[in-house]
């Protein structure tokens, strides 16, 4: 298996809970989000949504797609969101919001922390010379997730990294 890690980081001008009410609610990220194709909760987690499993569908700038299911392992609500990740990709996701100011100041920055492995085959015999498309990729996926968030917030990207 071949093994990555990213770090994302979004910031924009809106609140915090705004921010995560958006980001909470994967089944809709389809509705803002390019890159996600599909979102079907299979499972209800508890009521901060501890071991709600979801299968994503995910497709990309390159001609593949990846299906996998997060199950949240914890969740702090309004600022974490942890996750343990079954499929064409393994390993651990998190969500982390924070916020600076307050009122029509405020700052929220998103960082998304992705520690995965693939299990496709074809990815893992290809690894050795496609990691930096695969990493390349990646990066455009999650940029079309910040914009998308910008968007459906309505306010402007600050900074994406």
């Amino acid at each position: 298996m071949a093994d990555y890690e990213f770090v994302t980081v979004w910031r924009f001008q809106a609140p915090q809970q705004q921010v995560w009410d958006l980001i909470s609610r994967a089944e809709n990220w389809p509705e803002w989000w390019p890159g996600v194709e599909k979102v079907e909760k299979l499972k209800d987690g508890d009521a901060n949504h501890v071991g709600a499993i979801h299968r994503y569908t995910w497709k990309s700038k390159l001609p593949y797609r990846l299906v996998f299911e997060m199950e949240s392992t914890r969740v702090v609500p309004v600022s974490l969101i942890e996750g343990r990740v079954i499929g064409e990709l393994q390993g651990v996701g998190r969500w982390q919001l924070s916020s600076e100011g307050q009122g029509d100041g405020e700052i929220t920055t998103v960082r998304y922390d992705w520690k995965v492995e693939t299990t496709k085959g074809w990815m893992n015999l290809i690894a050795p010379l496609a990691r930096p498309l695969f990493s390349w990729n990646h990066d455009v996926v999650m940029g079309w997730g910040g914009e998308g968030l910008a968007q459906r917030l309505g306010v402007p990207l600050l900074d994406a990294s």
